[in-house]
C-alpha cells in the first residue's frame, strides 16, 4: 500500500482521511496530522462492526493540558454515485487523552473507498494557572499582537474619554477619540487631519457605514483594549475598516482569524470577502475546502445562487480550481 494511503489532508479545523476498501478483518492507522496544538491520529478497524477512533499523540502537552474537543465526524462513501454519508450525532467538550476516549462503533459497513471527515468545532484547554477551560481559537495570538502595539493606558484614554479632541459618528452612536492616536495608527486618518478637510474644521469624523458596536471594536483594537469576543463577533466589519483606513496589522489579524473557522455555512461568504479584499490565502483555503474536500456537494443550492450573483472573475477562478482538481 502506498504512503499516501495513510496521509490525512488538513485545512483549518478540518481533517480528511481517504480510506481504500477494507478487507473482512483490517486495522489501519493514519499518519499524524496537525490540528491546533496537537498531532492527531485516526484509526479504522473492520470486524463485525466498523470502529473509528480519533485521539491526540502522546506528549507532555497532552498529559499536562489534554484537549477538550467538540467536533463532527462523518463517513462519506466515494464509491457510491450519490456520496452516501453517515454522520455521528456530534461530540461536545469531550476530554481526549488516549486512543480509547473516542470510539465510533458503526453497524453499517461501508464497501469500497470512503472518507473519514472530521470538522473540529472547538478545542479547549485548562490554563496552567487553573480555572475554566478556554478555547485555543479565541484570539490568543491577536491579543498578543494588539497589546504589543499600544500601552495599557491608551485603553483608559478611550474608555474614560480622557482629553478627547475628536468625535466619531458611527451609524447609531458616537465615540470620543484622539487625533494623535488615530493619526499614529492610520495613514488615512493622518492625511485627514493634516490637510484642509471638513473633518479638520469640525473635529468630527463620520463613519456611517459601521454600527456603534463594530466601531467600538475598531477603536478598542486601535487603542490596545483588545476583547476577544468583541473581535470575533465583528471580524468582517473590522476587516472592511482596516482596509479602508489602511491599518495593516488589523487587516492581517482579521485575515488569520477568518482562516480558522471555515465551514459550509460561511465558506462562500469568506470566498467573496477574500476576493473583494485581496486575501489570497483565505481565497485559496476556501477553494480547497470547497473543491478538494468535496464540500461543494453539500451546499449545491447555495453554490448555484453564488454563481448567479458573484463577480465573473471570481467565478472563473472557481471553475479553474474545479477543472484542476478533475485533471489531478
Amino acid at each position: 500500500m502506498s504512503e499516501s494511503a495513510y496521509r490525512v489532508e488538513t485545512a483549518p479545523r478540518l481533517a480528511q482521511w481517504r480510506v481504500d476498501a477494507l478487507s473482512s478483518t483490517t486495522y489501519r492507522k493514519s499518519d499524524p496530522f496537525r490540528i491546533g496544538l496537537w498531532n492527531w491520529y485516526l484509526t479504522v478497524e473492520k470486524n463485525k462492526q466498523l470502529f473509528v477512533k480519533l485521539y491526540p499523540e502522546v506528549s507532555s502537552l497532552t498529559r499536562e493540558q489534554p484537549p477538550i474537543v467538540s467536533f463532527i465526524i462523518k463517513l462519506i462513501s466515494i464509491s457510491s454515485p450519490n456520496r452516501r454519508t453517515l454522520v455521528h450525532p456530534g461530540i461536545s467538550d469531550k476530554l481526549l487523552k488516549n486512543n480509547d476516549d473516542f470510539v465510533w462503533a458503526i453497524d453499517i459497513l461501508f464497501s469500497g473507498r470512503f472518507i473519514i471527515d472530521v470538522e473540529f468545532l472547538d478545542i479547549k484547554i485548562v490554563p496552567q494557572s487553573g480555572g475554566e477551560p478556554c478555547s485555543i481559537w479565541t484570539g490568543y495570538h491577536v491579543e498578543k499582537q494588539s497589546v504589543g502595539t499600544a500601552l495599557t493606558s491608551l485603553g483608559r484614554m478611550l474608555s474614560e474619554g480622557i482629553h478627547t479632541d475628536i468625535i466619531i459618528n458611527a451609524a447609531d452612536g458616537t465615540i470620543g477619540a484622539h487625533r494623535s492616536i488615530l493619526a499614529t495608527r492610520s495613514p488615512v486618518f493622518r492625511s485627514m487631519f493634516s490637510h484642509n478637510l471638513r473633518e479638520k474644521e469640525l473635529s468630527t469624523v463620520n463613519i456611517s457605514d459601521m454600527s456603534f458596536e463594530a466601531c467600538q471594536a475598531f477603536f478598542n483594537y486601535i487603542y490596545g483594549n483588545f476583547q476577544a469576543d468583541e473581535f470575533l463577533a465583528n471580524r468582517l466589519a473590522l476587516l472592511r475598516a482596516a482596509d479602508k483606513y489602511d491599518i495593516s496589522d488589523l487587516k492581517e489579524a482579521c485575515h488569520e482569524s477568518l482562516l480558522e473557522d471555515i465551514d459550509t455555512k460561511n465558506v462562500l461568504e469568506r470566498l467573496q470577502t477574500a476576493h473583494l479584499y485581496r486575501l489570497p490565502l483565505l481565497k485559496s483555503c476556501c477553494m480547497r475546502y470547497l473543491v478538494n474536500f468535496g464540500k461543494i456537494y453539500e451546499i449545491r443550492d447555495d453554490f448555484n445562487t453564488f454563481l448567479e450573483n458573484s463577480d465573473r472573475e471570481l467565478i472563473a477562478d472557481v471553475f479553474h480550481e474545479i477543472l484542476a482538481a478533475w485533471k489531478g
